[in-house]
């Protein structure tokens, strides 16, 4: 395994350097293909598993951009801990890039619920990770943890902590073909009633702690920072994921609820009267997708010619309205752009549905298509009352003023 830095933006990647092409996986929750005793992430039948000990370190390092190159479908087990990568990591030497890092903030407490494993996450100004495990093993029991998750805390507390199993389960894993990288180098094995001979904890309490450490390595395929308190009672695996889903659908919902309003529009648009046809954006996904309004009355200027006695809005200001919603989108993308502006290139596909008339509002939706350097394809369509009054293929640049 090698870690390589990445540019900004890149988030985190597993690459399959063992095949043709050199092949890449994000480590996304979109991406996840089975949960059991490890988790495995899959692209277009590009597989790597067992990725959650590798970024636990990742995450509790806040690294936000990095390429993990693989020339094999896992990280290696190490001593079955997070400890060798954040100690790695940090001899690697970790640099500040200049956009700020994307944190999740829990405004509202979530609950999920996945088999015997229960998850509550609470709105909290830091990161923190509390987990109660119960076995009926003497070396085990109940035990409970909680631990900011901070580099330094992370590092000392619990990335040492071993993943750990049962001897009569690596037995039986064994016999159909799994666990044969399992031994008591990587694995805190236990027996009936204690620790595997030649095995020595390093913590009493090291299996919470581990825990703990899966909980924060599944949390980053979220794809974000978080900035909340976590409780787990019985968290495993397959819960782990769930609850990595119910955060990252809340995260978006949350980024659609982002709203502009006019004031902070003309900080951003260029355009003024009587050319400034956006009044509010409504929903936001950064570099991805936006919904703006544009509220027709009869005050527009355009309605005294087009047409006396049959006010329509004229189609190409309906596209002009759009091209300015989809500017938005674009120049948040960029950085500086107050100094930037978005010349719009061609237009395909443009129809027209419908008039608009005085009284409409008009919600334009945009969609990021591809954006390779300056230039992005965007898909757009504008609805009245939920049908459909245009819809154009767009390609725009971002340029200096």
């Amino acid at each position: 395994m090698r870690a390589l830095p990445a540019p900004a933006d890149r988030g985190i990647v597993f690459r399959r350097s063992d095949i043709e092409g050199a092949p890449e996986v994000p480590a996304c929750i979109d991406h996840v293909a089975e949960v059991g005793r490890a988790t495995a992430l899959v692209q277009e039948g590009v597989r790597v598993r067992t990725v959650e000990h590798l970024l636990a370190a990742v995450a509790a390092l806040e690294i936000d951009n990095l390429i993990i190159e693989l020339n094999g479908e896992e990280p290696p087990a190490a001593d079955g801990s997070a400890e060798p990568f954040v100690r790695l990591l940090l001899e690697a030497g970790i640099e500040q890039q200049q956009p700020e890092a994307v944190v999740w903030k829990c405004s509202k407490p979530l609950v999920v619920t996945e088999g015997s494993s229960r998850y509550a996450v609470l709105p909290d100004d830091r990161y923190v990770v509390s987990a109660s495990i119960e076995f009926e093993h003497p070396v085990i029991g109940r035990q409970h943890a909680s631990y900011p998750i901070r580099s330094d805390l992370f590092g000392r507390e619990i990335a040492s902590a071993r993943t750990f199993g049962f001897l009569e389960d690596a037995e039986e894993l064994r016999a159909v073909g799994l666990a044969h990288g399992a031994d008591t180098g990587n694995t805190v094995v236990l027996t009936a009633d204690g620790v595997y001979q030649g095995v020595e904890l390093r913590f009493a309490d090291e299996f919470v702690r581990h825990k703990i450490l899966d909980i924060v390595g599944d949390l980053a395929l979220v794809g974000q920072r978080i900035q909340a308190q976590i409780v787990a009672e019985r968290p495993g695996h397959r819960g782990n994921i769930e609850l990595a889903r119910a955060i990252a659908e809340q995260a978006r919902r949350d980024r659609a609820a982002r709203r502009i309003d006019i004031n902070q529009i003309v900080e951003i648009l260029p355009h003024r009267y009587p050319l400034l046809l956006v009044d509010r954006i409504v929903e936001y996904e950064r570099g991805k997708r936006i919904v703006g309004i544009k509220n027709v009355t009869i005050n527009e200027p355009f309605f005294v010619g087009h047409f006396p006695g049959l006010p329509i809005m004229p189609g190409v200001l309906i596209i002009e309205a759009m091209a300015q919603v989809g500017g938005l989108l674009l120049m948040d993308t960029v950085e500086d752009p107050e100094e930037k502006v978005v010349y719009f290139m061609s237009l395909d596909k443009v129809k027209f549905r419908r008039p608009v008339t005085p009284g409409d509002q008009i919600e334009f939706e945009l969609e990021m298509i591809q954006m390779r350097g300056s230039i992005c394809r965007m898909k757009g369509v504008g609805r009245v009352d939920g049908r459909v009054v245009a819809e154009a293929d767009m390609k725009a640049q971002v340029v200096d003023r």
